[in-house]
């Protein structure tokens, strides 16, 4: 199978050629892979570094693929733009950051492959840290009240989806690419996180969460969520997915998870997925596939 990891890009040069590079280097054992970056006219240099990088490798596999934005318009949007351009079975989403371990891939993508999931998260509070995943070096009450925050808009997701994530907000993002089946995405910020996951539970995939490592990095390293902006607009995303109209694709959704439920191939072979789903595609960008 192929898992086609898309990346955001949006001023990261801190960490943007190490981070790809670990994701290059990363083994997916009993998968291919390809790696689509999607990049948002970064003003640091990051465009730049996303060509070199391209450039390094286009002679060898993995697959990449670019997309350059004229604009940034959100992480969320980003995503939305990699996902409508993969062509692998199964989905990951990595940011160009290095909070989480690419060393994680595997156990994030064997359930899927092994026919025991379609959606996986992975679990920064399952991990030593517990709930305290902010840690800021030079701001504890900062990193205090980020924590909170995040227990508070857990709770509030799992108490109207009735599940019991530990963390629904996790990069980590893992799923079958038919999962996006009959499923469409306005969310264009960090918002997207909650749209994600609160569709597929609504069209009946709930996430299987594995532990994952997780170091946090501060605003002055580069983290992009705005304290006064960001969370009116996760509420407002977990409300709206779950109390909008169920999707018409949700019956076929479920079909295709029992189809899956001992082979992610049978649902390709009886023609219950949709690597590409047009649903999923934002409005149009320039694009390169390298190789």
């Amino acid at each position: 199978m192929k898992v086609s990891i898309v990346i955001a890009v949006y001023n990261e040069a801190q960490t943007l050629t190490t981070l790809l590079e670990r994701v290059w280097a990363q083994p997916l054992p009993g998968a291919t892979k390809e790696i689509i970056i999607v990049e948002s006219n970064s003003s640091d240099g990051s465009r730049e570094m996303v060509a070199e990088f391209a450039a390094r490798h286009s002679a060898h596999a993995p697959r990449i693929q670019l997309i350059y934005q004229d604009k940034p318009q959100g992480k969320g949007h980003a995503i939305r733009q990699g996902f409508a351009a993969a062509t692998g079975e199964i989905l990951l989403i990595q940011d160009a950051d290095l909070e989480y371990d690419v060393a994680d891939y595997p156990d994030l993508v064997r359930p899927i492959t092994d026919g025991r999931a379609a959606f996986v998260l992975g679990s920064r509070h399952m991990g030593p840290a517990n709930w305290k995943i902010r840690q800021f070096a030079h701001n504890g009450p900062l990193a205090a009240l980020m924590n909170v925050g995040g227990l508070l808009f857990r709770a509030l997701f799992n108490t109207l989806f009735g599940v019991r994530l530990t963390d629904p907000t996790s990069m980590f993002k893992v799923l079958r690419a038919d999962c996006l089946d009959g499923l469409e995405f306005t969310c264009d910020r960090f918002d997207f996180d909650y749209e994600l996951v609160g569709k597929l539970i609504r069209a009946g995939f709930h996430p299987l969460e594995v532990p994952v490592s997780y170091k946090s990095r501060g605003f002055d390293e580069g983290k992009k969520i705005r304290i006064f902006r960001d969370p009116a607009t996760w509420v407002l995303a977990i409300v709206k997915c779950r109390f909008a109209s169920a999707h018409a694709g949700a019956g076929r959704a479920r079909d295709a998870v029992a189809a899956t439920a001992i082979s992610p191939r049978s649902a390709h072979r009886h023609e219950t997925s949709s690597p590409c789903p047009a649903s999923t595609r934002p409005g149009h960008s320039r694009s390169e596939e390298v190789c």
